[in-house]
């Protein structure tokens, strides 16, 4: 049966891109926040943006187990859900938390396996804009947001670019939650679908291994920016100049500390995501990950930078290009990598059935509830 074997490759390879974005991101996040100089040995520790980012995959999967068993369900507020339990973990407006999300006191809450996973209760840097926001929670949706622009709208929001075109028109939203600043919910979009188009390209024919590798994240980088302006309306020229310009002089004058210091010069959304692009794509060969991330790092938010990065290139080349000596190490690898499984399965298969079918896993509810 050669197409049940081709659509059975396609699957493994769909589900290892989506594997190499949520751990590339995770990667780049510990080495931008080490400013690339990790510790010869011992446990790679997970940093901020990462725990979010699980917290999105999370969210994501739980609303779409939601609209298939309740019929309507607004994505945002499920992953608000999400970045609430985030909250409660790491100690942040308990109390509030409870009054709106436990008011009737149920030992459960906060559900779902994500929530025992001792290293997201621990405190690993500082993201005050979520959650500034998140203690307004009582507020409503409406009057949470700060004015920020900064760049965890953009990082916590990466793994959205799984869910295809139509999803990731609801980045924007999901940064909304917390960051007030248009920049920072167009920004968000912007790599969301850079990220979308990195998972989905098609390898170039012709050259060998290397050359391939190197067409294939120019390639998908260069068709996501020429997307750009038909997303919405979202995008300005000089936005969508600066983004054409960062990928043209990754091209022409490539890994150039000082190009990348004024491409990224703050710990904003804009900056995270020019100075992504400019990384990514100026060490777009297999072998060049760690170089890509190490240089990422340098920026002045090394952090943020080296995140976007990692999701780009991960999401572009699949989980195999991953330093085995830095995954390995990574307090939160398993946690990630059976995130991007689940919430691949969740798009393709809904595990948990819905609310006329029968789910084949009994178990899915559970692990995640549909709120």
């Amino acid at each position: 049966m050669p197409h049940a074997k081709d659509d059975q490759r396609e699957f493994f390879s769909r589900q290892s891109r989506v594997r190499g974005m949520m751990l590339g991101l995770a990667l780049g996040d510990t080495l931008g926040v080490a400013r690339g100089k990790l510790p010869a040995t011992g446990p790679l520790r997970a940093g901020v943006s990462t725990q979010l980012a699980c917290f999105t995959a999370e969210g994501i999967v739980r609303a779409q187990v939601r609209g298939h068993h309740k019929g309507i369900c607004y994505g945002p507020g499920v992953v608000l859900h999400a970045y609430c339990r985030w909250a409660h973990l790491q100690g942040i407006e308990v109390e509030k938390m409870r009054r709106r999300w436990n008011s009737h006191g149920s030992a459960a809450w906060p559900d779902g396996w994500l929530a025992g996973v001792p290293a997201l209760a621990e405190r690993r840097g500082s993201a005050p804009a979520t959650v500034t926001a998140l203690s307004r929670i009582e507020d409503g949706y409406e009057r949470m947001a700060t004015g920020s622009r900064g760049c965890h709208a953009l990082t916590r929001s990466l793994p959205v670019a799984v869910t295809g075109t139509g999803g990731i028109a609801q980045a924007g939203a999901l940064a909304a939650l917390t960051h007030g600043d248009p920049a920072a919910q167009a920004a968000t979009v912007h790599a969301a679908l850079l990220a979308h188009h990195c998972l989905t390209h098609v390898l170039p024919q012709g050259g060998g291994p290397s050359a391939q590798s190197a067409g294939c994240v120019r390639e998908a980088l260069h068709a996501g920016i020429a997307a750009l302006p038909a997303v919405g309306g979202r995008i300005g020229d000089d936005e969508h100049g600066r983004l054409v310009a960062a990928f043209r002089h990754a091209v022409d004058e490539p890994a150039d500390p000082g190009r990348l210091a004024r491409l990224a010069p703050d710990a904003t959304a804009p900056a995270a995501l020019l100075g992504g692009v400019y990384a990514a794509a100026s060490f777009p060969d297999r072998a060049g990950f760690r170089a890509a991330l190490e240089f990422a790092a340098s920026a002045p938010d090394g952090d943020s930078v080296a995140c976007v990065t990692g999701a780009l290139l991960g999401a572009a080349h699949g989980a195999e290009v991953l330093p085995v000596d830095l995954v390995s190490r990574h307090e939160l690898a398993w946690v990630l990598d059976t995130l991007a499984r689940d919430l691949l399965l969740e798009l393709d298969d809904s595990p948990s059935g819905s609310e006329y079918v029968p789910g084949w896993d009994p178990h899915w509810w559970s692990r995640y509830p549909g709120w």
